[in-house]
């Protein structure tokens, strides 16, 4: 065991994690040059299309160093802040972390917010200034901007370079020297930390996991601590580019199981794997995910809807930090109330189910989580506008507020303070990292920030500021449910919780939007925006007509009229038994407002 070593890459988004990854598998005749890609370990297809690493990956490497042979299990994990969940689990597989700062950007919030999760875990760290041959390097300033962040030497600091493979192998060698080896008794009973599966349609459930006491060999039987179920272990084996059967896996490992489970529910991530015949204790896994953002998904076709249940269960397998329920809309039939942890999660969610599974969904107009009292004192949690209680009997409502820090240039801070104190900020701090970075700390009430508040910040600072945030608490606020009525039906699907104060502005251009988005019928369509029952704006769609006067030539006034009056009555009657489809670019339009 003491010639393992357990790590992961951890920076802020865009620093170079999946590049310098490739390098270090590279360098160790891990992968063949026939099978070396950029980003190698990105495997999903829109990981590629975007740039960005959505999953954690593990992969097990093989180096000589000093006439030893070492195994170092390497996890390069994600870098924005929608996906800081599967930071966490791969943390909690490693005993140390390689810190990377791009040396033409510096510190970023990414790497402040990653790097004390890592501290919370109690990981070695390895600081290591990337991309130093760039043109726009600011080597002395980042190597201060660390020693301050972390406290270390400067010595301690490694240069590299992902892209032209510099510095790779002081890497290789400092991860042996400094990271601990894990520690573990392989007489102890069994004990193996589930962090990540995957589904598989030929062999069911893939399940990785770090094992931390004991060995798992194969035709073991095995039990799943939380769920209590036993199970028969088909193949063990480590994480190569592909996997690699093994007859056993020992402890202070990571590795992969398949026992054939076709059973989304019996897996759940931060669960103990144990011996059935000589049970282990539970291990402490992971914190309970906390959704931010709520929106519903329904199947555009309503008889699909047993299919998109099975998409969920199986995409929820590969992404532990998607929450799910069932729901029902009147207008879009069954579907399912989901949490996210950003606005990218959900638009990432969306494409895979699309990609992977070919289920084609619609996504309502996403909210995040109130608390509403009523007059009586009962606690209703809101995550839906349908849930929230009649007007008339609430007493109050809170909503949640986040702490976000800002790291940007003092060039944009008066464009920031604009943006955040519109959009109902509270400035507690402002302070100089360096002559030109600042940290700007807000609190913010996250309803505020689940639109576009992320985009309009990279505008507004010409992408040089970086954003990362943590919830706080509930707090009072005026939050009221606006509902969007088409000819006095309420569209359920279009309703919000919306602050008092943006209402009548933000229902004023929902309507205007839809009234160019519906398409007009033979009779008048009124589009209005109302909270509770007063109507806060209106917009009218005419209907189409036809020239019912074409046939009068001339003639007395009265035949004109009569027959205007006739075709009038006709409106009227159609207007009570029609009825208006609300096409899918209404829902999604209602997410483009600006």
């Amino acid at each position: 065991m003491k010639n393992i070593r357990n790590f992961c890459i951890i920076a802020h988004i865009d620093h170079g994690k999946s590049t310098l990854a490739d390098r270090l598998l590279e360098h160790t005749k891990t992968i063949g040059e026939r099978d070396m890609m950029n980003q190698v370990l990105d495997d999903m297809d829109l990981e590629r299309e975007k740039g960005i690493t959505i999953k954690s990956h593990a992969i097990q490497i093989n180096y000589p160093s000093k006439g030893t042979n070492y195994v170092l299990n390497l996890i390069d994990t994600p870098g924005h802040v929608d996906f800081s969940y599967e930071v966490s689990r791969a943390l909690a597989a490693c005993e140390g972390a390689l810190l990377l700062v791009d040396a033409s950007q510096g510190i970023q919030a990414q790497t402040i917010s990653n790097l004390y999760l890592a501290i919370e875990n109690d990981l070695e760290i390895i600081p290591v200034i990337n991309k130093i041959d760039m043109d726009g390097a600011m080597i002395p300033e980042v190597q201060d901007q660390i020693i301050d962040l972390i406290g270390c030497k400067v010595e301690d600091i490694l240069l590299a370079s992902g892209k032209s493979g510099i510095g790779i192998e002081e890497i290789l060698e400092a991860i042996i020297a400094r990271i601990p080896a894990p520690k573990g008794d392989y007489d102890a009973p069994l004990q193996a930390l589930i962090f990540d599966s995957v589904y598989n349609s030929f062999r069911g459930i893939i399940i990785y996991y770090r094992i931390l006491n004991g060995v798992l060999k194969k035709n073991d039987k095995i039990r799943f601590i939380a769920s209590g179920s036993d199970y028969n272990v088909d193949e063990v084996g480590v994480l190569k580019l592909t996997m690699t059967e093994k007859p056993e896996v020992k402890a202070g490992d990571v590795g992969y199981l398949i026992t054939g489970i076709k059973n989304a529910k019996e897996v759940k991530v931060g669960d103990t794997i144990t011996l059935a015949n000589n049970p282990g204790v539970m291990v402490d896994g992971f914190k309970e995910v906390k959704p931010m953002v709520f929106a519903g998904i329904f199947p555009v076709e309503t008889d699909a809807f047993e299919e998109l249940r099975d998409c969920m269960d199986k995409l929820q397998l590969n992404d532990a930090s998607l929450t799910f329920e069932l729901e029902t809309s009147q207008a879009l039939g069954f579907g399912f109330r989901c949490g996210f942890l950003g606005l990218l999660h959900m638009e990432i969610i969306q494409e895979r189910l699309e990609r992977e599974f070919n289920q084609t969904v619609i996504t309502t107009v996403p909210n995040v989580g109130f608390i509403a009292y009523t007059s009586k004192g009962d606690k209703v949690i809101v995550n839906n506008p349908t849930e929230m209680p009649e007007p008339t009997k609430i007493a109050r409502i809170e909503e949640p507020y986040i702490r976000a820090q800002i790291i940007t240039s003092p060039d944009y801070i008066g464009n920031i303070m604009t943006l955040c104190l519109g959009k109902r900020g509270i400035l507690l701090n402002q302070s100089y990292l360096t002559p030109n970075r600042v940290e700007l700390t807000f609190e913010l009430p996250m309803t505020e920030i689940v639109f576009d508040f992320y985009d309009k910040l990279k505008s507004q600072t010409r992408g040089y500021a970086s954003f990362d945030y943590t919830p706080i608490e509930m707090r009072d606020a005026d939050i009221v449910k606006m509902d969007i009525l088409l000819n006095g039906e309420k569209v359920d699907a279009l309703s919000a919780l919306i602050h008092r104060s943006r209402a009548a502005d933000f229902g004023r251009k929902l309507c205007e939007k839809l009234k160019e988005l519906l398409t007009k019928q033979q009779f008048q369509i009124a589009i209005q925006a109302a909270i509770g029952a007063k109507v806060i704006a209106r917009e009218n769609i005419s209907a189409m007509r036809k020239d019912v006067t074409a046939k009068c030539y001339g003639g007395d006034i009265s035949r004109k009229r009569k027959l205007l009056e006739k075709q009038k009555e006709g409106k009227k009657r159609m207007r009570q038994i029609g009825n208006v489809e609300v096409p899918q670019e209404a829902f999604l339009a209602v997410l483009k407002l600006d």
